[in-house]
C-alpha cells in the first residue's frame, strides 16, 4: 500500500511540474473586459475606437512597479496619443483608482481609461497574471502584437509602438 501511494504521489508530482514548465501564451485578441471607470461609468470593449491600436495595462494603484512605469511614462504621453490605453486594476475600491488617475493627472490624456474590474478578475485570469504591471499592445485590427508580463523600459514601450 505504501509503495501504492508512493508512486501515485510521485506521478502527481511529476505531471505538476510538466504543466508549470510550458509558458503561457495569452490570447491574441483584447480581453472582453468590464470595467467601472473613474467617474463611475462602466466601460467594454465596445467604446474603443474602432481602427486604432489598443495598450492594456494590468496594474494595482499601490503597485510601485506601477507607479514606477507611470512616472517614467508621464514625460512621453505624448508619444502615446495615437493609441488607447485602457488601465484595469484588481478588487481595488474606485477611490484607490481615482486616486491614482488623480495623481498622475490622467485626465489630460483623453486616449487613457482607468477602471477597475471588481472582484470579478476576469482580465487578471484573461492574461493569468502575476505580477504587475501587466502589459499587452495590439494592432489596429485588435490583434495581439506583444505582451510583457514584467514592465519593459519606456523605450522599450516606444519602439514596439512606434511598429504598430
Amino acid at each position: 500500500m505504501k509503495k501504492l501511494l508512493l508512486s501515485f504521489s510521485l506521478i502527481i508530482a511529476a505531471a505538476c511540474s510538466m504543466a508549470q514548465t510550458q509558458p503561457y501564451t495569452p490570447p491574441p485578441v483584447i480581453p472582453p473586459y468590464r470595467i467601472l471607470n473613474t467617474d463611475s461609468v462602466y466601460v467594454t470593449p465596445a467604446n474603443l475606437v474602432k481602427n486604432k491600436p489598443v495598450m492594456v495595462i494590468y496594474f494595482a494603484p499601490d503597485c510601485s512597479h506601477c507607479q514606477h512605469l507611470m512616472y517614467d511614462l508621464k514625460p512621453k504621453m505624448n508619444a502615446f496619443k495615437n493609441m488607447q490605453v485602457v488601465m484595469i486594476t484588481f478588487a481595488e475600491p474606485l477611490k484607490a483608482t481615482q486616486v491614482f488617475y488623480r495623481d498622475f493627472d490622467l485626465k489630460k490624456y483623453p486616449n487613457f481609461t482607468v477602471g477597475t474590474e471588481g472582484y470579478s478578475l476576469k482580465v487578471q485570469k484573461y492574461y493569468n497574471v502575476h505580477t504587475t504591471p501587466y502589459i499587452a499592445l495590439y494592432d489596429k485590427n485588435g490583434k495581439l502584437v506583444k505582451a510583457y508580463e514584467k514592465a519593459p523600459t519606456v523605450d522599450t514601450l516606444l519602439a514596439e509602438v512606434k511598429k504598430i
